[in-house]
């Protein structure tokens, strides 16, 4: 395969970087969603389940809409942050990586929360009986064994959000060398005669990073068995 044009290479670190930034940005609160998940009770943990995997079952173009109308230059958060912060998202890679946080944010969630449904409470109990306070018994005893599911979860968001188009496009359109992430590359060739092979490569490139990706989340949910049927 020859050298990536500066177009296809711009697309590419552009994906990394918002898959990147997406990923970084949402796991503490991720991790928060997941431990109140795991362990609350009530309904309100049923409805707090059903809005994180919201994005799951809607179209991602219908995302990208309501993080146009809420994020928007115009919209009820958007305003404030640019006025207060100068912060913009829309049309904007910042407003991209955003959408990918979103998109991916069920998958983190859900791996980081199987894994801590997966520690025995009794270790944790063994700790606090000999002093620990919350915060220490989570540091010292939780986060070590749910590290592989935060690790598996990471990995999954990153995979997604390389992975996001809909809602992306929606939100942020589709500007060379900004917003231009490696799926949007791809439709863009599409739609031009005689670019079929640079979609090809662009999609090849593509496969090849999440391929990536899902074989380290698999390595990583292997480690997770290891350590539960080990018992640490």
């Amino acid at each position: 395969m020859s050298p990536l044009s500066p177009a296809e290479l711009s697309a590419l670190l552009l994906s990394l970087k918002v898959s990147g930034v997406a990923v970084i940005a949402s796991l503490p609160l991720g991790l928060v969603v997941a431990l109140w998940l795991a362990r609350g009770r009530g309904p309100l943990v049923g409805a707090v389940n059903a809005l994180v995997h919201l994005p799951l079952i809607l179209p991602p173009v219908v995302t990208g809409y309501f993080l146009l109308l809420t994020f928007g230059r115009k919209g009820p958060v958007g305003a404030v942050l640019d006025q207060a912060f100068g912060l913009v998202f829309a049309f904007r890679w910042t407003g991209a990586a955003l959408a990918a946080a979103i998109m991916g944010f069920p998958l983190m969630v859900r791996a980081m929360r199987l894994a801590i449904e997966a520690v025995d409470p009794r270790l944790e109990a063994a700790a606090a009986t000999l002093g620990a306070s919350r915060i220490a018994v989570f540091a010292r005893v939780t986060l070590p064994l749910i590290l592989p599911g935060v690790i598996a979860g990471a990995i999954l968001a990153f995979a997604k959000a390389m992975g996001e188009f809909g809602a992306t496009i929606t939100f942020v359109s589709n500007i060379p060398g900004q917003t231009r992430t490696l799926p949007a590359a791809i439709y863009t060739a599409l739609q031009v005669p005689g670019e079929e092979p640079l979609a090809a490569r662009l999609a090849v490139i593509s496969v090849a990073v999440a391929l990536a990706a899902l074989f380290a989340s698999e390595f990583v949910s292997r480690r997770i068995a290891a350590r539960i049927r080990g018992g640490v």
